[in-house]
């Protein structure tokens, strides 16, 4: 499973300006990690009420059976703060 591509299916939909979606993936020492970053407007759609949306979406994302040998963490990025 590309976990790329899941966290932008999901998001998609999501957003007003799907062109501004970008995910990176880099390794730590415990995680295989994906930084979401998308437009500044779109940030309170990802994040949701309370945070209910971002859970959601790392709930689906963290369940899927990984290629990887470490976890998965999603982070999603805000331009005015590091991570939510």
């Amino acid at each position: 499973m590309d976990i790329t591509a899941l966290i932008k299916a999901i998001v998609t939909p999501l957003v007003t300006h799907p062109d501004a979606i970008e995910i990176t993936r880099h390794e730590t020492a415990e995680y295989m990690a994906f930084d979401l970053s998308v437009d500044p407007e779109d940030v309170g759609r990802v994040i949701g009420k309370g945070g209910r949306v971002a859970q959601a979406i790392r709930t689906i994302v963290y369940a899927v059976k990984s290629p990887y040998d470490k976890r998965v963490r999603l982070n999603i990025l805000d331009a005015s703060h590091s991570e939510a």
